[in-house]
């Protein structure tokens, strides 16, 4: 899906590229619930159920315009299975969530990153999936601590940085997006 699809407020989202890659990543195919911490605008979460219809996907966000966003742009896309849930998190979350969860994006934390990462280990299935979006360095070394600390097996991480052609003038540059940070792994089967 385009950016432009989606609809956008001043709400950070998550970038066509980046998205592209977090979706390969939490590897959805077979999935059968997913959740998205810190949804911002939705743009994983509408994506991810747009792709795979049987997808049930709980969008957490504590943020008033962002969870209006999410709401909107659910709507647009016609997308009544995907959970809208005001908070912080780690907070709990009714069934098919709790301990059944195949994968866990987090795009944003709101300094809670250790605790979510603890958290998503207890919400994930054996073999479930976890991708957390980053900019910082600080939190990208946090996240590589907390993750040998759940049992998650061999994190892989790549660093993206994307910039577009925009016309300037009477020629055209390349507009950097930030870089990112897309750290992945899976939680250990037992």
């Amino acid at each position: 899906m385009k950016d432009e699809d989606f609809i956008r407020g001043a709400v950070p989202m998550t970038k066509r590229e980046v998205r592209q890659i977090a979706l390969e990543r939490l590897d959805l195919a077979q999935a059968q619930v997913m959740v998205d911490v810190g949804a911002g605008t939705g743009s994983v979460a509408v994506e991810a159920a747009c792709r795979y219809p049987a997808l049930k996907v709980a969008a957490i966000e504590r943020n008033a315009e962002a969870l209006d966003l999410i709401r909107r742009n659910c709507d647009k896309f016609r997308l009544g299975r995907v959970q809208v849930v005001e908070g912080v998190a780690p907070l709990p979350l009714p069934l098919p969530f709790a301990g059944q969860t195949d994968a866990v994006f987090v795009g944003g934390s709101g300094g809670n990153l250790q605790q979510i990462i603890l958290w998503a280990g207890d919400l994930l299935a054996p073999g479930g999936r976890l991708v957390i979006n980053l900019i910082l360095l600080e939190n990208l070394n946090e996240a590589l601590k907390s993750l040998t600390l759940r049992g998650f097996s061999r994190p892989d991480c790549i660093q993206i940085q994307v910039s577009s052609l925009v016309r300037l003038g009477n020629g055209h540059y390349f507009k950097p997006n930030n870089p990112a940070f897309i750290l992945s792994c899976q939680k250990e089967k037992v």
